[in-house]
């Protein structure tokens, strides 16, 4: 039988790669993105374009309301995305924003009786968000056989992040392996409508610094 998995799908380089090995493993995937009131939406037509091109079984687009909370530089119209690198956690972050995705995964698992989620957090060369950590993913698998039907009938549901020990450099060289074209992926937190990065803001800079690092050449395009 062939396995399934459910995938949360940016638009951005680590979650193409997630994709591109499980489609290597023969997985019958379900994408799942979301567009939660960020300023960046260029990358959902990148997702939807990446999701054709792997040949998801399905994809589906969720309407959140984090506009609606703010208290991010990514969906609050008062906060700007800032143009270097800040101490601690980055007015980027966005509230809980994992936790709910995630969420919708799990709820979707149940319905599709699937039984593993794949994300594509990463804890090394990131930029100290909560939700991209190990203590995290292990915090919500714990939740999630907690909470659902499913886990407490003995079906249980795992979520990996296989990318979560991984450098960006180590992480574009597995992908450039797989042979994935990241042209077709949106990372910026200030890309325009057409997709073009900044070039500037923390995303571009640790994508930047990981294709230097993995000796590849940059393929986005910057406005």
């Amino acid at each position: 039988m062939q396995k399934k998995a459910i995938i949360l799908l940016s638009g951005g380089l680590d979650s193409i790669t997630v994709l591109a090995e499980l489609r290597r493993q023969n997985y019958q995937c379900y994408a799942l993105s979301f567009n939660y009131g960020q300023k960046h939406n260029a990358e959902l037509n990148a997702a939807k374009k990446i999701a054709t091109y792997y040949q998801v079984k399905a994809h589906k687009i969720i309407d959140l309301g984090f506009a609606a909370i703010g208290g991010s530089a990514l969906t609050d119209e008062h906060i700007d995305v800032p143009k270097s690198p800040q101490d601690g956690i980055p007015v980027t972050y966005v509230p809980a924003r994992n936790t709910v995705f995630l969420s919708f995964a799990l709820g979707w698992a149940e319905v599709l009786n699937v039984h593993d989620i794949f994300i594509g957090v990463n804890a090394v060369d990131y930029s100290g968000y909560p939700d991209c950590r190990p203590e995290f993913i292990r915090a919500f698998q714990l939740l999630a056989n907690l909470a659902t039907k499913a886990g407490v009938e003995g079906h249980k549901i795992k979520i990996h992040a296989p990318l979560i020990e991984l450098s960006k450099a180590e992480i574009i060289k597995k992908g450039v392996a797989l042979g994935i074209d990241y042209q077709q992926t949106v990372s910026c937190y200030s890309a325009d409508q057409a997709g073009l990065a900044c070039g500037v803001c923390d995303a571009c800079r640790l994508r930047i610094i990981g294709f230097n690092e993995a000796k590849v050449n940059d393929p986005t395009h910057y406005q």
